[in-house]
């Protein structure tokens, strides 16, 4: 799904605010600081709380093998005046042939700054300029205000209820699906399919 350019570590992309790149092994510290916070596990399917030893290094292993496949782009967030230290993550999935998950959390003390949004913008903009990907889908769990105004600004809509599996919530949860197409974002944008201001590709 993803081309070679996005399977190799120095990848990333830049924002106003924020770089987003690969994880590494020297983000497991500050990313088990982040993710063991209650609030931000419960608002995800896959991150277990508490937060157990050694989750985090099999995280980065696991996100940086996925990425290496080109099915998956799993990417961590920092702001430019501090590179070395994340403060959340993001992925986008393969589903099937032009179709794909996304998926996100943010350190708690970063919400309410736009800050995922912003990367999300980033993400999305790259992944349909560079990629055959016609939608992206997204599933919130109810009450979850914050993911939804995030995905309502990058232009998803409402695809209505559903139950998905949440390993690290004990099974099957009830979710708010959402659905966002390739014109819809551009529309909503104004991009019009043309390469986003804001972002960058950097490989070096």
């Amino acid at each position: 799904m993803f081309p070679d350019l996005m399977r190799d570590d120095v990848f990333r992309l830049e924002t106003n605010r924020l770089w987003l790149r690969w994880p590494r092994a020297a983000d497991a510290a500050v990313l088990t600081r982040l993710a063991g916070d209650a609030e931000v596990a419960e608002t995800t399917a896959h991150i277990p709380h508490p937060y157990p030893a050694g989750a985090a290094a099999e995280f980065i292993l696991r996100a940086r093998a996925a990425n290496l496949s080109g099915n998956s782009l799993n990417l961590v967030l920092a702001h430019k005046r501090k590179p070395s230290e994340i403060i959340g993550a993001l992925t986008l999935d393969k589903v099937d042939h032009g179709h794909a998950s996304l998926g996100c959390w943010l350190g708690r003390r970063f919400w309410g700054q736009g800050l995922m949004t912003e990367a999300a913008v980033a993400l999305l903009g790259m992944a349909f300029q560079v990629t055959d990907l016609q939608v992206v889908t997204a599933a919130v769990r109810p009450g979850n205000a914050r993911s939804v105004r995030m995905l309502e600004t990058c232009g998803f809509g409402f695809a209505g209820l559903g139950i998905e599996a949440a390993p690290a919530r004990g099974g099957q949860v009830p979710v708010e699906r959402y659905r966002l197409k390739r014109a819809a974002f551009a529309q909503r944008l104004g991009t019009r399919e043309r390469p986003l201001a804001l972002m960058q590709m950097q490989t070096a």
